[in-house]
């Protein structure tokens, strides 16, 4: 009696668990439609970022919050827009910055928004590296630089010039630029203007060159010139001589 009673609750139990699993929704379809209709949290970050967009954020390996880069700036945000913190943030594991990776990222991305064409270029178009000064005309460091172009060129440096004159537009070195941009020979108007000779050219529209260039190392942060952007997107403020910078770009364990 008492093993018939048994298999009875078992039968129910049975009975009950096969009728829920009858009645349940069809989980996964329901549940991508619902991740389909949730909003974009990102929606919300836009709203209280005045100028900003979708694009900018991106989540960072920290829950519930998120990358915001404007130009090569960083920082971090709350996913309901509410704090913020600004530093970088490092991988302990790896020893990773994943901040400065990004801003890597980011300077790469706003140069290569400039065509080759429009810089002023010296050295192989083969060379086997290629990095990019923002200079400025009259910058002492900037001059020194320029005048050890061939022993970059000769260490296998290719050197592509922006224009960022220090103290902005209606300044000298802002017509030194433009009259540089205007150039039919651009890279020897640009060695004769480092030396301190006159630059005499043709009316162009060389300003809004100028202008572009300017606001690009604006947005990219620079403080002063020289300000040399490695192939990887590393910034590296200041001059760097020759033999240093190829150290730099090759170092030991990649020579050997």
């Amino acid at each position: 009696m008492k093993m018939q009673m048994t298999q009875t609750l078992r039968r129910s139990w049975l009975l009950i668990a096969l009728a829920a699993i009858c009645t349940m929704p069809a989980w996964p379809q329901n549940a991508s439609q619902a991740a389909a209709k949730k909003p974009d949290p990102r929606a919300e970050l836009v709203k209280k970022m005045p100028g900003s967009k979708l694009s900018d954020f991106r989540p960072s390996p920290l829950p519930g919050i998120f990358e915001y880069a404007r130009g090569a700036d960083v920082i971090y945000l709350s996913a309901d827009g509410k704090y913020a913190f600004d530093g970088d943030l490092y991988d302990l594991a790896t020893e990773n910055n994943l901040s400065e990776t990004r801003r890597r990222e980011a300077r790469l991305a706003l140069i290569g928004q400039v065509p080759e064409a429009q810089m002023v270029v010296f050295g192989a178009k083969d060379a086997k590296h290629t990095i990019t000064v923002f200079t400025d005309i009259d910058c002492g460091y900037c001059r020194k630089l320029h005048s050890e172009m061939p022993e970059y060129n000769k260490l296998g440096i290719r050197v592509r010039y922006l224009y960022y004159p220090r103290m902005g537009p209606d300044s000298e070195g802002w017509d030194k630029a433009q009259a540089v941009a205007c150039a039919t020979n651009k890279t020897d108007a640009m060695t004769r203007a480092k030396r301190g000779e006159s630059v005499k050219s043709g009316k162009c529209n060389a300003s809004s060159i100028v202008q572009r260039d300017y606001e690009l190392g604006q947005e990219i942060g620079l403080r002063g010139t020289p300000a040399i952007i490695l192939e990887d997107g590393e910034l590296l403020a200041g001059y760097v001589p020759p033999a240093m910078l190829i150290r730099r770009l090759e170092p030991p364990a990649a020579q050997r």
